[in-house]
């Protein structure tokens, strides 16, 4: 398995599709930085997140949100191209999407990320051993 964990900026809306045997699968595309100055170019690596945890963070996996993405990474060829493709078995949510200040969804995006933090710490706290 060669696993890749990249951080950057969503390129297009998520979009959840289902497969022939009726499998969901959300797909996207991650921007990232590399290199500085004249010589800064952006890589992107087209993502895909299987099953049910797909669906339901398509909402939140839109144009300009910063994600961590973690997972096997692969390449497909399609018309003479190479494109860099990652299996996600990971993903982080970094924050606002950019270009937002306030009111409408971003507010709904930060209660609901806050809200299931604070959840998930006391699942947690009850579980550790120590």
């Amino acid at each position: 398995m060669k696993n890749l964990t990249i951080a950057g900026r969503i390129t297009r809306d998520a979009v959840t599709r289902s497969t022939q045997q009726g499998e969901k699968v959300t797909g996207f595309s991650v921007a990232v930085d590399d290199g500085y100055g004249q010589n800064k170019r952006a890589m992107f690596f087209d993502c895909s997140l299987w099953g049910k945890r797909g669906d339901s963070l398509a909402q939140h996996l839109t144009k300009g949100s910063q994600v961590t993405v973690s997972g096997d990474l692969s390449t497909r060829e399609h018309e003479g191209k190479t494109y860099l493709t990652i299996r996600v078995a990971d993903l982080t949510l970094q924050g606002k999407p950019q270009g937002t200040s306030g009111g409408g969804r971003s507010d709904d995006y930060d209660r609901q990320s806050s809200g299931s933090q604070q959840s998930s710490r006391s699942d947690y706290d009850d579980s550790i051993p120590f």
